[in-house]
């Protein structure tokens, strides 16, 4: 299984298919296919590589304490992912005004965005915000 960044953690088999998904999916940065594209997309790919960055040195410092799924900052990199960077910030900011302590908490998923995957191409957020729920359910079993 992996982390709150994306890293595989000890203990888990690395034949899980989530893993090996992990694994093979590309980064969340837009891959421009022009220099017209590349400076359009340079402002998403910067906030993106500021996301990644906090991700992967300051969250770790804090802990588990966020009240949401996914936590603030997944919820960040997934929105500026698929909606852009102006919408995405958005999201963001209105996400963090409603994480306080005494919020509820709870599922919260990004809108669905304008920037859209085919399986397999799935970035690495999209696949950690969004895992396989039969992984992560019990089968309920009636009392006797």
């Amino acid at each position: 299984m992996t982390d709150h960044t994306g890293h595989l953690s000890a203990g888990h088999p690395a034949s899980d298919p989530l893993d090996d998904r992990l694994q093979a999916a590309p980064r969340e940065y837009v891959r421009p296919r022009s220099l017209g594209e590349a400076v359009w997309t340079l402002p998403q790919n910067l906030v993106i590589g500021f996301l990644r960055l906090y991700r992967r040195l300051i969250s770790p410092l804090y802990g588990d304490v966020c009240r949401f799924f996914p936590t603030c900052s997944a919820y960040g990199l997934e929105s500026v992912t698929v909606h852009g960077t102006v919408r995405g910030i958005g999201l963001t900011v209105r996400r963090l005004i409603r994480c306080h302590p005494w919020a509820t908490g709870g599922v919260d998923p990004v809108p669905p965005g304008r920037r859209t995957f085919t399986p397999g191409t799935e970035p690495k957020i999209l696949l950690l915000n969004h895992p396989p729920m039969a992984e992560y359910t019990t089968p309920h079993k009636p009392r006797g």
